[in-house]
């Protein structure tokens, strides 16, 4: 195959791959230099005996993202104690060809949270098989284990996935409606309107980045996460209603530049989980506008 034929073969999986990427990383930059290192492998290998060249590369992509996330890890150099994922953001009711293939599962800013608990190991192991239906045959060289081996590191990571909460309600209206009693409770002060759409468990987290650690935290539970209801009140003023993964969001906007990014998790009727992104340099990074 002619390196022009090959670099057409590789466009043809640069969304899939991109999607992959993303899942084992929850970063878009690194998710882009993660799929740049699989072509720069491709054009260096010798492919002739390869019989499926897609799952060849998502296994490739694979290995390149379980390095950078050892180097992440030995790296440590994140002061903060979390860090919420890059979000994918589109316009309410906008279509994204594009970010339709990078989330074609929607996979949700909250599971990619609990992925970024997981061992290296662990995370390709999950996301390869049960994201994208890579056999543990496949897996298991890259992790350097056994099948068996192999399959029992994705069943810790599915374990720990389905302990961080029900399924998220994907009704985009369903969660819209559910996301506006919030907003309208915390706008005028009523705390037991609030309490009622909040999960008893819910979490919120935020992450005001690098340069002001002290603003980002988690909060948990229903009383608490009412507590700082001013918090979410000015959300609703010059904000506009945005997709985020799938999920109900809010970009707040100050004299027109995003501010902060407010992500809704929604199950059973009820807000589980709420991510604020509050990193203008960061916002301003992925694109936010």
């Amino acid at each position: 195959m002619d390196k022009d034929a090959l670099a057409a073969r590789f466009d043809a999986d640069r969304g899939h791959l991109r999607a992959v990427a993303y899942r084992m990383l929850g970063s878009l930059s690194e998710a882009e230099d993660a799929v740049q290192e699989a072509w720069f492998k491709l054009s260096r290998s010798d492919i002739a005996d390869v019989r499926n060249l897609s799952g060849w590369l998502t296994t490739v992509v694979g290995r390149v993202c379980l390095d950078m996330l050892r180097s992440r890890a030995a790296r440590r150099e994140d002061p903060l104690d979390f860090r919420i994922p890059d979000p994918v953001v589109r316009e309410e009711g906008a279509a994204d060809p594009e970010q339709e293939a990078l989330l074609a599962d929607e996979v949700g800013l909250a599971l990619l949270v609990v992925l970024e608990t997981l061992a290296p190991a662990e995370r390709l192991a999950f996301v390869l098989h049960d994201m994208f239906a890579v056999s543990f045959d496949e897996i298991a060289p890259v992790v350097d284990r056994t099948p068996a081996a192999t399959r029992q590191l994705a069943s810790r990571a599915r374990r720990r996935v389905q302990a961080a909460g029900p399924a998220p309600e994907r009704d985009p209206a369903r969660q819209r409606e559910v996301v506006d009693a919030f907003l309208a409770a915390s706008q005028g002060g009523d705390f037991e309107g609030l309490l009622a759409v909040l999960d008893p468990d819910v979490l919120l987290r935020v992450d005001g980045g690098v340069l002001t650690a002290a603003a980002s935290k988690l909060v948990r539970g229903a009383e608490a996460v009412t507590a700082q209801a001013l918090t979410f009140a000015r959300f609703r003023h010059d904000a506009r209603p945005v997709r985020v993964n799938g999920a109900a969001g809010l970009v707040s906007l100050a004299n027109g530049t995003p501010v902060g990014l407010m992500v809704f998790t929604v199950a059973g009727g009820r807000i589980t989980g709420i991510d604020i992104l509050a990193d203008r340099e960061r916002l301003a990074s992925l694109g936010v506008r």
